[in-house]
């Protein structure tokens, strides 16, 4: 990839350097999720991922919410809360006080710097794994505009946390 003048730095610079060693823990996950994939069952749930990011997406455009790309293709879903003047930090904090949890984002040409972000990033593949499927994401897309219309309620935050811990309890982690 380089010239052979350079490349005893640039091997120096990416091992251990940039690549670092094998963690084991992270080579186990690689060799489960490769086995998983293998499935028949796994082509199925990837399916359902996607049918659950698509309900997810519908419904919180259908409750005002703008999204990045107007939708989604994929498991994730981007929103867009400065649209609403909310910030993606105090969205993350609030959605997390109601036990929802979401990722801060920068959205494209955001002009909020990269910690405080005017988006936040929904995955559904975690919601997915527990069984959930296209109606419990509508479900959920409330309960996330309900705490996004008040992020510093406190009343609203306790009432989703009641909730989100309902709607959970009938998807355990673990049978």
């Amino acid at each position: 990839m380089c010239r052979e003048s350079h490349a005893k730095e640039i091997d120096r610079a990416v091992f251990p350097g940039v690549q670092g060693g094998p963690l084991m823990h992270a080579v186990a996950a690689k060799a489960v999720a490769f086995r998983e994939a293998l499935e028949l069952q796994f082509g199925e749930y990837q399916k359902q991922v996607l049918l659950n990011a698509s309900a997810l997406a519908d419904t919180l455009i259908d409750h005002g919410w703008r999204l990045v790309s107007g939708g989604t293709d994929n498991h994730l879903v981007l929103v867009d809360v400065f649209s609403k003047g909310v910030t993606g930090k105090v969205a993350e904090k609030a959605l997390e006080h109601a036990s929802i949890t979401v990722n801060k984002n920068t959205i494209p040409f955001d002009t909020q710097p990269p910690l405080v972000a005017s988006g936040v990033r929904l995955g559904t593949p975690a919601l997915t794994t527990r069984g959930m499927l296209e109606d419990d994401m509508r479900v959920i897309a409330g309960f996330i505009d309900r705490v996004l219309l008040a992020p510093d309620d406190e009343a609203v935050a306790a009432s989703v946390r009641a909730d989100v811990e309902e709607l959970c309890s009938k998807f355990p982690l673990y049978l």
